[in-house]
């Protein structure tokens, strides 16, 4: 398996800074931020793209995923999202989300992750939610197979999908090659789950994972490697035994004022387990 860091921490910076910050501190690849103050797709052209590229040879760094999930352009993380009751405001999302597919296959990427659906609006069911959901998607999958690239959907405490089980049920009713999972294991841990039963259940769909720490008492808090309980070193051991050969990504968003320190620290992290 390869390590990358995700650039959401670095919002700080510009994304060239991140990408080289991101290689100086030993990692194989970087996620990118498809959102503001990075790269924001839907206003990303031909020479920010290059840029982007560019940077990245220069580094000798590889893309580990690219996050659309995250939309702070026009609201925040969750909104709007795929399931918003007011269709012109969810519409947003979708076109974005295209966007966002055409801007990673001009960088040559294979998937973009996702959030899940988003919150359950408080006046509206589940099935009214999921539902919607897939509508949302079934406008985006045509733009998916046009560009040849994957919607990588990441089960999020508190949002739609939160456990392996509803993502499986999610994804036989969506039914479609290029719907395929975000493994997150502090999410999933944080939601009850055992990260490596988690990643046996939903091994056909996994080709990326997002890999935090997490607090003893499991609230979803993304936590520098080593400072929670979540088991590393076994569910990478895991991942090693099942010949995981994908990136694993270190998503560490809150640290923000200590990026470059922090994807430092979580790179000491790993090669003090033996997995770099």
């Amino acid at each position: 398996m390869k390590f990358g860091f995700s650039a959401n921490a670095f919002r700080e910076y510009d994304a060239i800074e991140a990408i080289e910050i991101v290689a100086d501190a030993g990692y194989h690849g970087i996620e990118l931020l498809f959102d503001e103050p990075h790269l924001y797709p839907p206003d990303a052209n031909e020479a920010d793209i290059k840029e982007i590229q560019e940077a990245l040879d220069a580094n000798h760094l590889a893309i580990s995923n690219c996050n659309a999930f995250m939309l702070t352009a026009i609201e925040g993380f969750h909104h709007p999202s795929y399931i918003e009751p007011d269709t012109d405001y969810r519409q947003q999302r979708i076109d974005y989300t295209k966007a966002a597919l055409r801007t990673a296959a001009a960088l040559g990427h294979d998937y973009i992750s996702i959030e899940p659906g988003g919150p359950i609006p408080e006046e509206k069911s589940r099935e009214w939610a999921v539902e919607t959901f897939v509508e949302s998607l079934q406008e985006v999958l045509p733009v998916a197979e046009d560009v040849g690239v994957d919607l990588h959907v990441e089960p999020e405490p508190d949002l739609l999908i939160e456990t392996s089980e509803e993502f499986l049920e999610f994804a036989e009713r969506i039914d479609h090659p290029r719907v395929r999972c975000n493994f997150d294991a502090g999410h999933l841990f944080s939601v009850g789950e055992d990260p490596v039963e988690a990643f046996d259940r939903l091994a056909d769909y996994v080709d990326h994972v997002h890999l935090e720490d997490i607090p003893e008492d499991r609230r979803h808090e993304h936590t520098q490697l080593g400072d929670g309980a979540l088991p590393i070193d076994d569910f990478l051991e895991a991942l090693d035994s099942r010949e995981y050969d994908g990136f694993v990504t270190v998503e560490l968003y809150p640290y923000e004022e200590t990026a470059a320190e922090t994807a430092r620290e979580a790179m000491a992290y790993l090669e003090d387990g033996g997995w770099v």
